[in-house]
């Protein structure tokens, strides 16, 4: 579903792509070319956008096939494991043994949409999958939601569950979280791989973003108007947005092959939006979240990154297409990339693909870094 939310400046309505139960917007900017050695430079940020967790990927020398016979990881309505992240209840899943790799999913989403990925990467090495704050099964915490927060939560998750540097895999708000996590605590982690990830590059005219100075007008009247409207339009949204139906009917739009759009994958959708919370989170990650964050750039996330990034793209995406991930490339030397014919969450769509690509990448980062 394509919305463009009240409240929005009109030079930003045209750069939303969608805003569903699993979706976010993702504003498009044209990225300065500046490059500096891990020093994040948090001013120029700007993270624009977030897409939910779905298939994206296509490579000059792979197909598209339904998973077929693939191992799936038991639905447990009552969740897995839990660990108590600043007084928060977070969800998450291990299983296997070996070098450790950590998997984060998109936004509206959970462990349970990479499942079938953790069975078969389980064989050979140690799987983790969370669940972010305010989705899936852990806490629908009332805070204020900022990219830092999920930045701090995966690196707590590493020093105190994972105990050792990991490999980080991240499917859309998964990606970049997974990203600001590495460039923030480069000796946690041994690489990145990104599944159409979120964020966007920062725009070369405009280095700086400071606010307007707002007027009694604008914050006794105007704002408390617009914040009420935007509420209503939002809980519309929200209810609107957690129909199983409507959910079958993004995720049909944005897997090019739906046959693993099925009630499993509805469930774990639907499920965690039924939270008493769930509501307010949704509000305040589609207003104070998606639509203010303007700090957080790909530009200098990367610009901070110091170990091997593996881009598994799928191309057919009908919100971030492969024109992305060849700029990411260009910026970052230090990428490999694998394009497949899919939608926005490949790992789900064309699970085998994604994980035998992944899987390759893993040997060839295990045999340059023997510690892994």
């Amino acid at each position: 579903m394509i919305s463009s939310p009240s409240g929005i400046a009109p030079s930003y309505k045209t750069e939303i792509y969608a805003l569903t139960a699993n979706s976010a917007f993702v504003p498009l900017r044209r990225a300065f070319q500046h490059r500096s050695k891990c020093v994040m430079n948090r001013r120029s940020f700007a993270f624009r956008g977030i897409v939910a967790s779905e298939v994206s990927v296509m490579g000059s020398s792979v197909v598209m096939q339904p998973a077929q016979g693939i191992e799936r990881l038991p639905f447990k309505p009552e969740g897995y494991n839990f660990w108590t992240w600043r007084g928060h209840k977070i969800h998450y899943v291990v299983q296997g043994e070996g070098p450790p790799i950590v998997l984060i999913h998109g936004f509206g989403a959970s462990v349970f949409h990479w499942r079938y990925n953790i069975p078969e990467l389980a064989k050979k090495y140690k799987v983790y999958a969370l669940d972010l704050l305010g989705f899936g099964w852990s806490d629908k915490a009332i805070i204020e939601y900022d990219a830092m927060v999920w930045r701090d939560q995966v690196v707590d998750f590493m020093k105190e569950i994972v105990k050792q540097p990991a490999v980080l895999v991240g499917n859309s708000l998964g990606g970049f979280t997974a990203l600001v996590s590495a460039a923030g605590s480069p000796e946690q982690v041994r690489g990145v791989v990104l599944l159409n990830s979120a964020g966007q590059f920062g725009d070369t005219n405009k280095l700086t973003d400071e606010p307007e100075e707002e007027t009694s007008f604008q914050k006794f009247l105007v704002k408390p108007l617009k914040d009420f409207f935007q509420r209503i339009f939002l809980g519309v949204l929200f209810w609107q947005t957690k129909q199983p139906a409507r959910i079958v009917s993004v995720l049909k739009s944005v897997y090019i092959n739906s046959e693993n759009v099925d009630d499993y994958l509805v469930e774990s959708i639907t499920r965690p939006a039924a939270d008493p919370n769930a509501r307010e989170v949704y509000y305040r990650l589609m207003t104070r979240f998606m639509f203010n964050q303007r700090k957080y750039t790909l530009n200098s996330v990367l610009s901070e990154l110091c170990c091997p990034l593996l881009l598994l793209w799928g191309d057919l995406d009908p919100w971030v297409g492969p024109a992305k991930a060849n700029r990411i490339k260009e910026f970052y030397p230090n990428t490999s990339v694998v394009h497949l014919k899919a939608g926005h969450c490949p790992h789900d769509e064309v699970p085998e693909l994604v994980n035998s690509a992944l899987m390759d990448w893993l040997a060839t980062l295990q045999q340059a870094q023997p510690t892994l």
